[in-house]
Formats: C-alpha cells, sequence, structure tokens
C-alpha cells in the first residue's frame, strides 16, 4: 500500500507546482484572452489533482491510525496535524469550486443560492469550527498552528454566504467573486510550497510559535493584495461605492 500512497505523493507535489506556475498567468495577462483561459485550466485542473490526492493522503493516514488503535487522545499531535491538512483541503475546494461556479452564474450570483453551495459554505465554516475544538479539547503541540489559520474556513463560507443571499450588487459582481476565490486557493498553494516544498529545500530550523511563521505568511500577503486587486478593479470599471 506504500507504493500507493508514494503515487498519490509524487501525483501531489508534480501537479502542486504545476498549478503554482500556471497561477501566475492569469493574474498578469488581460482577463479574458486566450492566456488567461488556457492557464486558468491548467490551474483548474492541477487544483483537481492536488486536492483529490490531499483528501486520499488524509483519509488514508486518519484510517490507518483508527485501525492501529491509536486516537487522537494517544496522538493529539499528529492527529491534529492530519486533520488540519484535511480541513485546509475542505476550505480550499470549496473556494475553488466557488470562484468557477461564478464564471457560470454571470448574470446574478443568486442563482447560486442553492441547497449544494449553502451545504458547501456551511461545511467550511463547520471544518473551522471542528479544528478549533479540536485545538481546545486535546491541545495538541501545534494547537498555535490551528488556531492561527481556523479563521480561513469560517471567512471563506461566510463570504459564499453573503455573496449568494446578497440583493443585487454590481454588474460585475460574479467577476470579484471569481478573482478573490481564485486567488484565495492560489495563497493554499503557495502556502503549502512555504511549508513544505521550501523546508524541503532549506532547514530553516524555525521551532514552536515561530514555526507558524510559513503557514500564514501567504495569507498575511495574499489576503491584503485580494482586498487591493479587487478594489483597483472596481475602480477601473466604477463599481466603488460613493
Amino acid at each position: 500500500m506504500e507504493w500507493v500512497m508514494d503515487g498519490v505523493r509524487l501525483t501531489h507535489v508534480t501537479a502542486g507546482f504545476i498549478g503554482l506556475t500556471a497561477f501566475w498567468v492569469p493574474i498578469f495577462t488581460r482577463k479574458g484572452e486566450s492566456r488567461h483561459r488556457l492557464f486558468g485550466k491548467v490551474f483548474k485542473y492541477s487544483a483537481y489533482v492536488v486536492l483529490t490526492a490531499a483528501f486520499v493522503s488524509v483519509a488514508y493516514h486518519i484510517i490507518g491510525a483508527l485501525v492501529r488503535g491509536v486516537s487522537p487522545a494517544d496522538a493529539p499531535g499528529q492527529f491534529g496535524f492530519v486533520v488540519f491538512l484535511g480541513y485546509i483541503a475542505i476550505a480550499t475546494a470549496v473556494m475553488l469550486r466557488h470562484g468557477l461556479t461564478a464564471l457560470e452564474h454571470k448574470r446574478s450570483l443568486k442563482e447560486m443560492n442553492r441547497p449544494l453551495d449553502r451545504g458547501l459554505a456551511w461545511t467550511s465554516i463547520g471544518a473551522s469550527v471542528l479544528i478549533i475544538a479540536y485545538a481546545a479539547y486535546y491541545n495538541p503541540p501545534n494547537a498555535v498552528l490551528l488556531y492561527a489559520l481556523s479563521p480561513l474556513g469560517l471567512l471563506t463560507g461566510r463570504g459564499i454566504l453573503v455573496a449568494i443571499k446578497a440583493e443585487e450588487g454590481p454588474q460585475r459582481a460574479w467577476f470579484y467573486e471569481h478573482m478573490g476565490s481564485m486567488i484565495g486557493t492560489g495563497i493554499a498553494f503557495h502556502t503549502a510550497f512555504a511549508v513544505f516544498g521550501s523546508l524541503q529545500l532549506w532547514d530553516l530550523g524555525l521551532e514552536g510559535w515561530v514555526a507558524v511563521i510559513p503557514w500564514v505568511t501567504p495569507a498575511i500577503v495574499g489576503i491584503p493584495a485580494i482586498f487591493i486587486w479587487i478594489r483597483h478593479y472596481q475602480k477601473k470599471f466604477g463599481d466603488l461605492a460613493v
């Protein structure tokens, strides 16, 4: 079975690298042009592969631990890290789907106010609550990491619910939702590289709360960038509230 998981990990890393590279082309090319659409699709399918591999890996490790009789109480840090990775995958998958679905509902985002979309938004919120509860109950060594990124699922779910339930907003509301969600997905890619990729290349020797820095730096940089980028286009299209 290990050779299967080695293949899953290799697939995960390869797709992640491809997606990480492809992400930047739609950012800096004219929106809607052929290169934007082409590399957007490359990023989308890379994300599908990365997330599928992540879910398979998380399920494998959790089921394997339970079969061996290891519970969260026995290894709270190890279990917590695997559950945390599953949480990140859930929030990222929900964000990615929202960004792609917004493209299909340019006429009105209220068309997305459906049970599936609401359910996924609440799933993202519920995953955040679960992570917080896990950290509070088991107090694992990596609790600070769980707390630090717990807002991701809450903000993702709440943002989707607000968007799909809002009264008619700007004509390009779909564009802002699409752009924000896709950049958010890109932040997740960069977080994975910052944590796993860079630490494989350089032993930074980060311990304790300092070890959280690679996890939160892409979000600290990326989230303000989303607001700045969206505001830029709102100003360009005349959608800024007076």
